[in-house]
């Protein structure tokens, strides 16, 4: 049975509907299911008094510095920094079709709540809002946060939907990030390609610094000059076990005359005195699960995969309900 969260009523003959968006067509099957929606339509399903709809990523994006003035359109010094008074935004062509049917269910006169059940995070926050509000729409919303799409936790989730104000928070965070990538990225961008003058040079809020710290790595171990250092060892046989006790010295040594004097007169000696034993107790909490970036470092490490071939798979489990959502 459908969960209880509002359940279909009618107001002079009509059937008023609750609008279901979701971030992925693969998650808006799954809330279909649960929720008995069953009529497909051309972009959104349909029934028992739910819409069932989906975003196809980022629907509505920053616009490019050209929407801001033909002065932009070509690079130039003089132009920098762009600084919009009032940011512009756009939807890409190539998910034209899937915002003209959100656009038409936002606006359906049947339709009294719209919920945002794009993904439990700052991004799928910044969608949904970010469609919400190009569009118009007027309709009070709700949000939906469940981090498994199990059908448990979505009929849960269903029942504790909460009013998508207590979220203004993070939508603002998600904005604020959203917006000095754009400042960050375009100015330095511009600049830096500019200075150079060939070439693009793609500069970013995350991917500069980075590559800079690759970098810097990088050159730190080119330029590193191997020097040969020496170590005392020496083995013992175990009093109490039939095994061998191995020591080495802490002490390294640049000087190899210097370690072969103090090698030679442990090896006259052949004995050594123990001076001083500690004994510590170390306490080791369970590891954490996991988190997609610990996730990637150990695939990368144990099977050579890239951060983005581990998220794609971590994607496909999770919309077969096998991980919750990272």
């Amino acid at each position: 049975m459908p969960p209880t969260y509002r359940n279909p009523k009618q107001i002079g003959g009509i059937f008023i509907a609750k609008l279901i968006v979701t971030e992925k067509p693969s998650v808006a099957m799954s809330y279909a299911k649960v929720l008995g929606v069953h009529g497909r339509q051309d972009g959104y399903l349909e029934g028992s008094g739910y819409i069932v709809s989906w975003c196809v990523g980022h629907l509505v994006e920053l616009a490019p510095p050209s929407a801001y003035g033909e002065q932009y359109v070509e690079w130039s010094i003089t132009d920098l920094p762009i600084l919009p008074q009032k940011w512009q935004y756009l939807v890409s062509a190539s998910t034209k079709k899937q915002f003209s049917v959100l656009k038409k269910l936002m606006h359906r006169a049947d339709v009294d709540t719209v919920v945002n059940s794009c993904d439990s995070g700052r991004e799928g926050e910044l969608i949904f809002r970010y469609l919400y509000e190009y569009i118009g729409c007027a309709t009070p919303f709700d949000r939906l946060w469940i981090s498994s799409l199990t059908d448990k936790a979505i009929r849960e989730g269903l029942e504790r939907i909460e009013s998508g104000n207590k979220y203004d928070n993070l939508y603002y965070a998600a904005q604020a990030r959203s917006e000095a990538d754009w400042l960050v990225g375009i100015n330095g961008t511009q600049a830096l390609s500019v200075a150079a003058g060939r070439g693009t040079y793609s500069v970013g809020r995350v991917q500069t610094p980075t590559l800079a710290m690759v970098c810097k790595r990088f050159w730190e171990n080119r330029r590193f000059t191997p020097e040969p250092v020496h170590q005392l060892h020496f083995t013992t046989s175990s009093v109490s076990v039939n095994e061998v006790v191995k020591f080495s010295s802490m002490e390294k040594w640049k000087n190899k005359e210097e370690a072969t004097t103090l090698y030679n007169k442990v090896k006259e000696q052949m004995c050594a005195t123990i001076v001083k034993v500690e004994k510590k107790e170390k306490v080791e909490n369970p590891p954490l699960l996991y988190d997609l970036t610990t996730l990637q470092k150990e695939a990368n490490t144990k099977h050579g995969f890239t951060a983005e071939q581990t998220l794609e798979l971590v994607q496909k489990l999770y919309e077969a309900k096998l991980v919750t959502y990272p």
